[in-house]
């Protein structure tokens, strides 16, 4: 297990917005997506993380991406933080297995949380 990352600093690359989990980096004509080990919950971030969780969920999104891609066209364009722009070579340590570089879109403001059941008192 590697030690939590709670925030990713990029020097020199233009931080384009900071979400609940995820760091979104301006390369131009593309976007880094970075994930890190940060905890949210009921629109809350929570103090600890787990260590690798941004690891854990960027490899899920990309087994599935790759899975469907038959199916339907995404936004991937490089996962592997060893092939990424000179620019972002020191910092492969931190991006490596949790990041991805992918296509610039028109933003549509929907969120959706999908779960299989409640139980408790939610």
């Amino acid at each position: 297990m590697g030690q939590v990352l709670l925030d990713i600093e990029l020097p020199g690359i233009k931080l384009f917005k900071k979400g609940k989990v995820r760091n979104v980096f301006d390369l131009g004509d593309s976007l880094l997506l970075v994930a890190s080990d940060r905890i949210s919950a009921f629109d809350s971030v929570m103090p600890n993380g787990i260590p690798d969780k941004g690891a854990i969920l960027t490899q899920i999104s990309l087994f599935w991406f790759d899975f469907t891609k038959n199916i339907i066209k995404n936004h991937i364009i490089e996962s592997d933080a060893s092939k990424y722009p000179a620019a972002l070579q020191l910092f492969q340590d931190k991006l490596a297995k949790r990041s991805v570089i992918g296509k610039k879109a028109e933003l549509i403001p929907i969120e959706c949380v999908v779960r299989g059941y409640l139980s408790g008192s939610g």
